[in-house]
């Protein structure tokens, strides 16, 4: 039983034409064989999308499908269309012409480039501050070391191939809805090299690859991000002969320090002073990327007041400005307090005059205002 042609397209019943032709073509991208050739079940999905377009694109289709679903559609006489064409690279190619590229089934047609590797590569904040060189290991195939990525066993010949002359490609012709068409695909001898080792390398079988082990040093530039990625060029798997490598991407985690808070280049600090503190002024000592350092804190402080570190932040990302760290203090307000520390506090209370109040009591806006209409 085929699924609701809508949810395999992931639209709405109300979706235009326009959106319709979106959603397939997203899908079919993300099932086509060079980006997902890790789902065995990419072809059935895919031909299970193109039946769904192919319904919901058409108008007439369309609407008996909304009125009676996929019983009024072949109970009209209608037959999927996916169904008749060659393989799934000729609807693919249908719709998207010459860039399907490989195919289901082995429908390429050419030698295969390498496929990229993923790390992680994880980092202190104080190494984003000043940029770091991390070593990375991962498993990755490579060019064979005794063939030396040929295929052939050391001292034997490489011949041209007979079936495709040294083209590395077949041309194939299929009937399909749109007509005749006609695709190249990899030869199924050589594999889209063109050439045939007459003795394969008895340490990769002919195929010139061989797993292991990779070690290669990251500059990881001052400044980056957690999530952030760095693409290193041709260090991913190695391709077939004559195709290149794939790349490495390395993604970056930068581990949470419970001292700061990031916002861009800036850093965050919260410093936590008593009440009498923020009433006499003290000095306190904060930290920082570089190391300690001494904040005088003004009498009369309030909470969430701030304090700017100008440069003691993170550098921009290939730049040379540098952030700023901002310091916020958090005011506490003594709790439990003895019969004497209570006295002490409401002889406190009762002195205080309004100026002492500053503009958040008796001298603020209401204040003002109660004042001006007398």
């Amino acid at each position: 039983m085929r699924g609701d042609y809508y949810e395999v397209l992931g639209v709405g019943r109300d979706a235009g034409e326009t959106e319709i032709k979106k959603a397939f073509r997203g899908l079919a991208r993300q099932l086509h064989p060079d980006v997902n050739d890790h789902d065995p079940e990419a072809e059935a999905k895919f031909k299970e999308a193109a039946e769904a377009y192919e319904v919901l694109s058409d108008p007439e289709r369309r609407r008996t499908y909304d009125a009676y679903g996929q019983e009024g559609l072949r109970s009209g006489g209608f037959d999927p269309r996916s169904s008749s064409f060659g393989s799934v690279d000729d609807i693919f190619q249908a719709f998207f012409g010459a860039e399907g590229g490989s195919g289901f089934g082995g429908g390429r047609r050419g030698p295969m480039g390498g496929a990229d590797v993923a790390v992680a590569v994880e980092l202190e904040l104080a190494e984003v501050a000043t940029g770091v060189t991390r070593e990375v290991r991962y498993d990755a195939v490579g060019a064979c070391e005794h063939c030396h990525g040929n295929g052939a066993e050391p001292g034997t010949p490489i011949t041209t191939c007979e079936r495709c002359g040294g083209a590395g490609q077949l041309r194939q012709v299929s009937s399909t809805p749109f007509g005749q068409m006609v695709r190249a695909v990899a030869c199924d001898t050589c594999h889209g090299a063109g050439k045939v080792a007459e003795t394969p390398c008895e340490e990769c079988r002919g195929s010139g690859r061989t797993p292991g082990e990779r070690v290669r040093e990251i500059e990881v530039p001052a400044g980056i991000e957690a999530g952030q990625r760095l693409r290193v060029s041709g260090a991913g798997h190695a391709g077939d002969a004559g195709a290149p490598p794939g790349d490495l991407y390395v993604e970056v985690d930068v581990v949470a320090d419970e001292r700061f808070q990031r916002d861009g280049t800036d850093l965050i600090s919260v410093v936590s002073i008593a009440a009498t503190e923020a009433m006499l002024g003290t000095t306190v000592t904060v930290p920082t990327l570089e190391g300690e350092q001494e904040i005088e804190v003004a009498a009369g402080t309030q909470p969430s007041h701030e304090e700017v570190l100008r440069g003691a932040g993170l550098p921009q990302l290939g730049g040379r400005r540098r952030g700023n760290q901002r310091v916020i203090f958090n005011v506490i307000v003594p709790a439990n307090l003895s019969e004497e520390q209570r006295e002490l506090t409401e002889r406190l209370d009762e002195s205080l005059e309004p100026e002492n109040l500053g503009p958040q009591r008796g001298d603020g806006l209401f204040g003002r205002v109660r004042r001006a209409f007398g």
